[in-house]
């Protein structure tokens, strides 16, 4: 029994012993399958082994160790959770603390950046350009002296003072207070969304107010100026409400005249399209024409002193008041009279110059489109007999003269040259059409439609040089 009872024993312990040794192993386990990043903070932010680390609010691991580096820095060495290793590199860590009262209620804070980074190996590292310490109340107060940290508690003093035994009406305060700060709230999520635009208003309603501070004697001036049209309007306070009493029938007007505006402008549309290609050519146009209108400034200067100029009897205006009226003779209609060789003789009831003229040249019409193919012949002929090349010698005035016999020239070969001179004289040429003179062009465009040689009864083979091609 003796010696059963000692095996039992020591079979009782082993399995003590072996139950310990498995609990270890569960609870302490080698570690093997754990995953560490070591960060490096300027200061340890009163951070203790066991704290918490967060990520968007949601705990990830905890802090292990916590160093001094060589350069004084602090070496902070996180475990992190199975499910959520392994960080990727751009990891931001962060000191923060869960109140402003508490000793060792900070956490480190995780900022992951986007998907597709590269890991951060096991007992990688976060550098310092990606950690931040939190900032403790103490160390800004600190910054004050011994006289503002002396008013400061005053102030808050005076500010638990401000609500004795007026509790209630604070909290009923307070409570119609919510609203308006849970939309302040809001405003400023709005405006921190967009943090780039945010700044550049910023920046740009600094410039603005900079501009206007350099301005503030110009403004001054502006706001001078409207307090005095303001003022002169006061003054026409019964003229300005007779203009108001007006305004409602011109606005009728207007509106009205606006809708038909808009018809009109459809209608314009066309007029518009077909301009662009023009309005596009017209702009080097206008570019000269800029400068023909600044070196025209003195011309239209003085011709504006030669047309109208203080005094009497010394401008054009003056002048046309010193001639007969010529409008009674040019739109009036009325009895009117001629005197050839003196003698008057009354020709009735006549119209103006003008309405006759405008009456007359539609009816005259037939004899100037008959007339007008002749008008290049009838110049030339102005022009060779209107000048016989004279001059003047010891005996007086002279002339020379010279006669040229065209006719005995050759058929035209096509490009205008007469190919043979000095041929037989060409007769029979009774009815040459208007041009005539001229050789036929060889695609016979100075060459009249036989429509045309009808109606002015001429004929293109009376040509005076040349063949009709």
């Amino acid at each position: 029994m003796r010696s059963v009872s000692g095996v039992g024993r020591v079979a009782a312990l082993g399995a003590v012993i072996a139950a310990v040794a498995l609990v270890a192993i569960v609870l302490f386990g080698s570690g093997g399958g754990s995953y560490k990043v070591k960060a490096t903070f300027a200061n340890g932010g009163q951070l203790v082994k066991g704290n918490p680390v967060q990520v968007g609010g949601v705990p990830v691991g905890s802090v292990q160790d916590i160093s001094i580096t060589d350069n004084g820095q602090a070496e902070v060495s996180m475990k992190i959770d199975d499910d959520h290793k392994p960080l990727r590199v751009g990891t931001q860590a962060t000191i923060r603390q869960f109140s402003q009262s508490g000793i060792a209620n900070r956490y480190i804070d995780l900022k992951l950046p986007a998907n597709g980074a590269g890991a951060i190996s096991d007992g990688g590292r976060i550098g310092v350009d990606r950690t931040t310490t939190a900032v403790d109340l103490d160390e800004l107060f600190n910054t004050l002296d011994k006289p503002t940290r002396k008013s400061l508690q005053g102030f808050f003093k005076n500010q638990a003072r401000q609500f004795h035994a007026r509790g209630e009406q604070a909290n009923v305060g307070f409570q119609y207070l919510n609203p308006a700060l849970a939309t302040s709230s809001r405003l400023f999520s709005e405006l921190s969304r967009d943090t780039p635009v945010l700044e550049r208003f910023l920046v740009d309603s600094s410039r603005l107010v900079t501009t206007i501070a350099d301005r503030r004697d110009d403004l001054a001036a502006l706001i001078g100026n409207l307090n005095t049209t303001t003022r002169a309007l006061g003054d026409q306070k019964v003229a300005l409400a007779e203009s108001i009493g007006r305004l409602p029938p011109f606005m009728r007007r207007a509106n009205t005249t606006f809708v038909n505006l808009r018809a009109a402008l459809n209608d314009v549309d066309p007029l518009v399209d077909a301009s662009k290609p023009v309005a596009r050519k017209l702009g080097p146009f206008l570019n000269q024409a800029r400068a023909l209108a600044h070196d025209a400034r003195p011309t239209v200067r003085d011709l504006s002193a030669a047309i109208r100029h203080s005094g009497r009897n010394n401008d054009l205006i003056d002048f046309l008041h010193t001639v007969p009226a010529l409008a009674d003779i040019a739109v009036e209609s009325k009895k009117r009279s001629y005197a050839p060789g003196g003698h008057k003789v009354n020709v009735g009831t006549t119209r103006g110059a003008f309405q006759e003229s405008a009456k007359a040249l539609p009816q005259g019409a037939t004899e100037f489109s008959y007339s007008r193919p002749y008008s290049t012949d009838f110049l030339g002929w102005l022009d060779d007999f209107s000048t016989t090349g004279g001059g003047f010698d010891a005996l007086g005035a002279m002339g020379r003269g010279f006669i040229s016999l065209a006719e005995n020239f050759g058929v035209n070969n096509g490009n205008g040259a007469p190919v043979v001179a000095g041929g037989p004289v060409r007769q029979h040429q009774y009815r040459r059409c208007p041009g005539a003179a001229e050789a036929p062009a060889a695609d016979g465009s100075n060459v009249l439609s036989q429509e045309e040689q009808d109606r002015l009864q001429c004929r293109n083979s009376d040509r005076s040089v040349g063949a009709v091609p």
